[in-house]
């Protein structure tokens, strides 16, 4: 059995023999199911307040979570992430009755810069060096409408990466946030770098290579009752609070229509968010629509859906508190305010004052770059073991 110590809980003293694991959460296993396992009282769930009750919704299949359980196997306490900023904790109190709340996660985040010198091939050599079995795929979208050829990559050409990941227990958590790469194939480098202020990348001169993608808003009526929150501190019920997606308030039976192109590839049930359709639209992202009242006709799992398509209806299914839509983004298997993307404005290129200061930082860059080519002694890049992640590699 597997050891861990998690410094996230400080505050409660563990017995002795309690025994911690670290595993997978099974597929077709619900919170509520979870609790029955362990002999625990539906009622710690059905007495949460709406956005926690969401937040167990949350929990997604293969999910790496924290168990203590004691000899006899009752559970002293369990931790289960629930995005990159939030987990939820249920545990024993010193009454021997069980407590729900939710914690921050206490990640650290590393950015290297690091050069790495072809020897066999572009995934293989990325992945000795740091260990991270995503970056390449990352750096191969980058340049996927270029002229850049990686077949044509030979023994002694490199490969230069900017990157931040964030780490939780030695584990690497969420997707590496790749923010400049360099490509030199027989001696002519190729650059992306991304652009902080539009999320986009662009070559060393400024050149856009970044495609957009156009979501709509999935309801005529917009008056927004709660908004995203990754983790949030309530100064009043002294506890950190979190609502992975966006509430619209709107009448019963209003029309919910997909917010992009396409496919459902969920539709049914999903614990307390009721009725619910997901909807795969490739490059990454999935849009959740919940407490449907009913689905719309001609809609089914496995369909191919256009923007705009008439996919159900408002309703309060699920643990809702009145009829609203909850609409959830994910990119990557990670949780983004719809918002952000939804209202996002069409930004064409860099011009006068953000381009000249784009510029700047990319020549730092490629100094950089062009140092630790040079240095024999090269940064050796911290590793992390990576949770299994079977999103789509994704280029915003």
């Amino acid at each position: 059995m597997k050891k861990i110590i998690l410094s996230t809980i400080i505050f409660f003293n563990f017995l002795y023999s309690a025994q911690v694991e670290e595993l997978n959460w099974p597929r077709g296993e619900s919170f509520l199911t979870f609790l029955d396992k362990y002999k625990i009282s539906q009622k710690l769930y059905f007495d949460l307040e709406k956005e926690d009750k969401e937040l167990c919704s949350e929990i997604t299949a293969d999910r790496t979570y924290y168990l203590y359980t004691e000899d006899d196997g009752s559970l002293n306490q369990v931790l289960i992430p629930v995005s990159e900023d939030i987990q939820l904790h249920v545990y024993k109190d010193s009454n021997n009755e069980y407590k729900f709340q939710t914690l921050p996660i206490n990640y650290t985040e590393q950015t290297q810069t690091v050069a790495i010198q072809i020897t066999e091939s572009v995934s293989h050599d990325i992945q000795k060096a740091t260990g991270d079995v995503t970056l390449a795929a990352v750096l191969k979208s980058l340049f996927q409408d270029s002229d850049v050829n990686f077949r044509k990559m030979q023994k002694g050409d490199f490969i230069a990466l900017k990157y931040s990941q964030k780490s939780y227990l030695g584990k690497a958590l969420g997707m590496p946030d790749l923010t400049a790469a360099m490509v030199q194939i027989s001696g002519k480098p190729f650059y992306r770098f991304k652009n902080e202020k539009d999320d986009k990348y662009y070559d060393e001169k400024g050149v856009g290579f970044t495609k957009s993608y156009f979501f709509q808003m999935p309801v005529t009526y917009q008056r927004i009752s709660s908004v995203f929150t990754n983790k949030r501190w309530h100064p009043v019920l002294k506890r950190f609070r979190a609502h992975l997606g966006t509430d619209f308030a709107a009448p019963t039976g209003r029309n919910i229509y997909a917010a992009a192109d396409g496919r459902v590839e969920f539709m049914g049930v999903k614990g307390g968010y009721g009725n619910v359709i997901i909807i795969n639209h490739g490059n990454g992202y999935k849009t959740l629509y919940a407490h449907q009242k009913n689905f719309a006709k001609g809609i089914r799992q496995g369909a191919t859906v256009k923007k705009g398509t008439h996919i159900g209806y408002v309703g309060s299914t699920g643990l809702s508190s009145g009829p609203h839509l909850h609409l959830g983004l994910y990119r990557n298997g990670t949780a983004i305010d719809p918002m952000t993307v939804i209202t996002k404005p069409k930004i064409e290129g860099l011009d006068g004052k953000d381009k000249a200061t784009f510029l700047a930082n990319t020549k730092n860059i490629i100094q950089k770059f062009d140092s630790e080519m040079q240095n024999e002694n090269r940064t050796t890049p911290n590793k992390f073991e990576r949770v299994s992640d079977r999103s789509d590699i994704n280029i915003l």
